[in-house]
């Protein structure tokens, strides 16, 4: 495998399963790359988010984070570290703006013929500042429910459908496995990835990006427009492959 100067991950389906912790191997070897090339993560989730999933997940001792960048809310906050982390955050949406998207999806849910589940675990709608996240069974839904409910994105895809022609300047995109991230249009990980670029001087052609979802309508998508090398992955276990082979 070429190698690029800085490999840049998914979060939920790539070094995660959805919302759950990173595996101690991955944070082993994902530690390894950073200490050998530049690492990115972009995810649509917040710093929060990426705290407890990824950064808590390395070794205590950790401090070797120079090589790494953090792109929370698909870079709309962007994190470098210089002995700790310090983040710069894009506008948020105006609230009259989240409040009539939250107005618009919930009555967009119920047309499609979705019903609310009889339990949410956690919202329903996440506001995540410059993006808000739908999950379908709630954010803090277990997994297995999680993988269960829309494991071909037909669901999503039906609910999106309907979606774009009453929220026109807005992108929807399939996310983790209930999710759909709806952002202003141009917002998304190709915008994130492009804000990176240009902090790290680093060339388009340089690049590899991980993720699960590069697929029409999936939130990875908009990577490929860049015209970077793009690998899908079916989950953390190809991606571990992939870090592994990297490392040779």
């Amino acid at each position: 495998m070429e190698k690029p100067d800085i490999v840049v991950f998914d979060i939920d389906g790539t070094l995660t399963r959805s919302k759950q912790p990173m595996a101690a191997q991955i944070s082993e070897l994902l530690l390894a790359l950073i200490r050998k090339r530049k690492v990115a993560i972009i995810s649509g989730a917040g710093y929060d988010q990426f705290k407890w999933q990824v950064l808590d997940r390395f070794s205590r001792e950790s401090n070797e984070f120079q090589n790494l960048y953090l792109l929370p809310a698909d870079g709309t906050v962007f994190c470098g570290f210089n002995g700790e982390w310090q983040c710069e955050h894009d506008d948020p949406l105006p609230d009259e703006e989240k409040k009539r998207i939250k107005s618009v999806f919930e009555k967009v849910f119920e047309e499609s013929g979705f019903k609310k589940p009889n339990e949410i675990y956690g919202e329903l709608v996440e506001d995540r500042g410059t993006q808000l996240n739908f999950s379908a069974l709630g954010q803090n839904a277990p997994i297995e429910f999680k993988e269960a409910w829309d494991p071909d994105n037909k669901k999503r895809e039906q609910i999106i459908t309907a979606l774009e022609p009453v929220l026109p300047g807005y992108s929807m995109r399939i996310g983790g496995t209930t999710s759909i991230e709806i952002t202003r249009i141009g917002v998304d990980k190709a915008y994130g990835i492009g804000k990176l670029l240009k902090k790290t001087g680093i060339s388009k052609e340089k690049v590899l990006y991980i993720g699960d979802k590069l697929f029409k309508g999936g939130n990875d998508e908009p990577v490929i427009a860049l015209g970077i090398k793009c690998k899908e992955v079916s989950g953390p276990e190809e991606t571990k492959e992939i870090i592994t082979e990297l490392l040779k």
